[in-house]
C-alpha cells in the first residue's frame, strides 16, 4: 500500500502520517510499499551535480515552499515540545550561492588534492567541481587552493580550510600545514596576490599566524567597519544578517538603553538605537567591537564578560529598557534564569538551535514573559540548520 509523505523531519527525511520514513522524499511525495519515492509537487530536481553525497546540503530535492515549511515546522515543534505556540512568520530564505563563509577540508590522496565537504555521515570527502551554496567568490578559490595546497599537504594528510568573505577580499585561515622557509613564503605571497585574498593565516597547532596581510582585515557591520580576528564568527550570509536585525529592530522598538549579550563583533550592538551595552566573553572580538564603536562616538560600553560564568544578574537586567540575546547553540540557560526574574520590558532573543531556545523560552514564559512571535530565517542554503528571532515581552 502507498503512503503519503506529509512532512520532513529534522534530519531531513520524509515522513508518512503513519511513520513510515524515506530518505530524499518531499511533502507530497508518493512512498509505494516496496520503499520506492515517486515525485510529487514539492519534488525539485536538485541543482548540484554532487547531490545528495555531499554532506554540505541535504535538503537540495525541497522546493522553496517545502524548504520553508520544514524551518517552520521545526520551529513549531521544538516549541510544542515545551508546551508553547507562537505566531511563526514566513521564513527569510537566503538566495542559492550566498554564503560568504564556510569550513572546507582538503585532503592528498592519490597524488593530487581534494577540496569540499565531507559526504554525509561520513568521514569520505567530495571533491567540489561546483557549488550551490558558496558565493562565486568563495567558491573561485577552490581550484587555485588545490595548487598551494599541493605545495605543502602531506600524502594522505587533511587539511581544514576556514573562508570568509572579509571588506578586503578572502580571510583565509589554513589549519593542518607547514610551510616554512623563503620559498613558502614567496609562494603564499604570489598566490596571495593573484587571487585577491586579503589575509592568510597558518595555524599548525599554536594558534593562528598570518602570512599575508598587506591591510588590516575588517567586516562592516551597520555600515561600521570593525577589525574582525581570525576565524570569527560572522552570520553567514549579508540577506539572514539583514533578516535578523531587522527583525531585532523591529521587537526592541525605540528603547533607549539596551543590552546586547553574547554581542561578538557587533552584528546587533552596531545597529541598534540609544546607549548600548554590549558583553561578549571572547576577548578579540569584544576589542574589536570596542575599538569600532569608539570611532563611531556612539554611547557603546563594550564589556569582556563571560555569561555562562557570569550572567547579568536580574537587577543588571532591570537598567535596560531591551536585551538583545544571541547565544551559541547550547542557549542561555544561566543567564535566561536571571533574565525571567528582572523586569525588563522587552527580549528579542536571536537562535541557531530551535531546542534551546524552546527549552530557554520556556523558562521566560513561565517567569512572566510572553513569547509574541517568531521570524525564521533559512540562511543555510538547503540544509538542516535552522535560525529565528523572536520577541518577548512583558
Amino acid at each position: 500500500m502507498s503512503d503519503t509523505i506529509v512532512r520532513v523531519a529534522a534530519r531531513g527525511d520524509g515522513i508518512t502520517a503513519n511513520g513510515r520514513h524515506a530518505a530524499l522524499a518531499a511533502p507530497g511525495d508518493t512512498l509505494t510499499a516496496e520503499g520506492q519515492v515517486i515525485p510529487g509537487p514539492h519534488h525539485q530536481v536538485p541543482p548540484c551535480r554532487h547531490f545528495p553525497t555531499c554532506g554540505g546540503c541535504q535538503l537540495q530535492h525541497l522546493d522553496d515552499e517545502s524548504y520553508a515549511r520544514f524551518i517552520s515546522d521545526r520551529i513549531a515543534g521544538a516549541l510544542e515540545a515545551h508546551g508553547l505556540a507562537t505566531e511563526i512568520r514566513s521564513p527569510a530564505l537566503s538566495p542559492p550561492r550566498t554564503r560568504r563563509r564556510a569550513a572546507l577540508q582538503a585532503e592528498a590522496k592519490g597524488g593530487r588534492i581534494r577540496i569540499g565537504f565531507s559526504e554525509g555521515s561520513s568521514h569520505a570527502l567530495v571533491d567540489l567541481q561546483e557549488c550551490w551554496i558558496l558565493t562565486p567568490t568563495l567558491f573561485a578559490l577552490v581550484a587555485p587552493l588545490r595548487g598551494l595546497l599541493g605545495r605543502f599537504l602531506k600524502a594522505n594528510r587533511r587539511a581544514r580550510l576556514h573562508l570568509t568573505e572579509a571588506d578586503q577580499g578572502i580571510d583565509l585561515l589554513i589549519e593542518g600545514i607547514e610551510a616554512e622557509g623563503l620559498e613558502a613564503a614567496e609562494a603564499i605571497t604570489a598566490f596571495c596576490q593573484r587571487h585577491g585574498v586579503a589575509r592568510l593565516s597558518i595555524d599548525n597547532g599554536l594558534g593562528p599566524e598570518t602570512r599575508w596581510e598587506p591591510e588590516p582585515v575588517t567586516i562592516t557591520l551597520a555600515g561600521v567597519p570593525v577589525p574582525m580576528p581570525h576565524n570569527s564568527f560572522l552570520q553567514a550570509t549579508q540577506e539572514g544578517e539583514a533578516s535578523l536585525v531587522a527583525a531585532v529592530r523591529e521587537a526592541i522598538g525605540q528603547a533607549g538603553t539596551v543590552a546586547d549579550l553574547f554581542s561578538g563583533l557587533g552584528t546587533f550592538a552596531l545597529a541598534l538605537p540609544g546607549r548600548v551595552y554590549a558583553a561578549e566573553a571572547a576577548r578579540d572580538a569584544i576589542l574589536s567591537l570596542k575599538g569600532a564603536g569608539a570611532r563611531t562616538g556612539r554611547q557603546l560600553f563594550a564589556d569582556h564578560r563571560d555569561l555562562f560564568r557570569r550572567p547579568l544578574t536580574a537587577a543588571e537586567c532591570d537598567r535596560f529598557e531591551a536585551i538583545v540575546l544571541d547565544p551559541p547553540r547550547a542557549g542561555a540557560r544561566e543567564q535566561v534564569a536571571q533574565l525571567a526574574e528582572a523586569k525588563t520590558p522587552v527580549i528579542a532573543y536571536v537562535s541557531c538551535n530551535p531546542s534551546s531556545f524552546a527549552r530557554d523560552a520556556e523558562i521566560l514564559c513561565k517567569g512572566g514573559y510572553r513569547l509574541e512571535w517568531i521570524q525564521p530565517v533559512g540562511q543555510f542554503r538547503w540544509s538542516t540548520h535552522v535560525e529565528l528571532a523572536a520577541k518577548f515581552s512583558r
